[in-house]
């Protein structure tokens, strides 16, 4: 059985076209693995933790190869289980808009949250980070207004949105990424079709 863990960064529920072109991959990628277990985590409601003190200081006391304790123990191991829970999947799909050139600020929270040593990657003094999740595959949706990577930045926007993402997978160990972009969503003569043809695009990517 593959697992899937199905991230959906918009906060626009059905109104979302990052979503919904992300739903048409899924839909053709279910098709074709009958077998597939689909997991959808909201960061919107997911209710995460905040990143606070007792946490950067429990991840520093593991990234120092010390014990946590106490309320910081407690912490420690709320990170962990969301963490796992990422770790435990096969592959990953993200429906991922475009806020301010970079990605939603929930997304950032969940990251943040689960990217921890000795959970998704380690580090050696000489080598540096080392990705600890192997033999996975990501596929990434991105969306824009504007934005779109025929049209000249910074006049159109920054994209911070998928360069972010490949680095943090990447920095996690996983390599095997497919990006699927409905870019711009809005500056666009046909706004419609290209829309079509962006879920089009992604059943086919599937």
């Amino acid at each position: 059985m593959t697992k899937l863990l199905y991230i959906k960064a918009s906060p626009r529920d059905a109104a979302s076209r990052s979503v919904a072109v992300a739903d048409a991959y899924l839909a053709a990628l279910r098709a074709k693995t009958p077998d597939l277990e689909v997991d959808v985590l909201d960061p919107w409601t997911a209710g995460l933790p905040e990143f606070d003190g007792d946490r950067a200081n429990a991840k520093l006391t593991v990234f120092g190869g010390g014990t946590n304790e106490g309320a910081q123990a407690s912490r420690w191991d709320e990170i962990v289980a969301i963490a796992q829970r990422f770790a435990s999947a096969d592959r990953y799909l993200f429906a991922i808009p475009m806020w301010n050139g970079g990605i939603p600020y929930k997304l950032k929270q969940y990251i943040d949250v689960i990217h921890q040593p000795g959970l998704l990657f380690g580090f050696d003094p000489e080598k540096g980070y080392l990705g600890l999740l192997a033999n996975k595959q990501a596929t990434l949706v991105y969306t824009s207004g504007a934005f779109s990577l025929d049209f000249p930045s910074p006049a159109f926007g920054v994209d911070h949105q998928s360069s972010y993402m490949r680095a943090w997978l990447n920095q996690a160990g996983i390599a095997d990424i497919t990006e699927i972009r409905y870019q711009p969503t809005i500056l666009t003569a046909d706004p419609e079709g290209d829309f079509e043809r962006a879920k089009a695009a992604a059943a086919a990517a599937a």
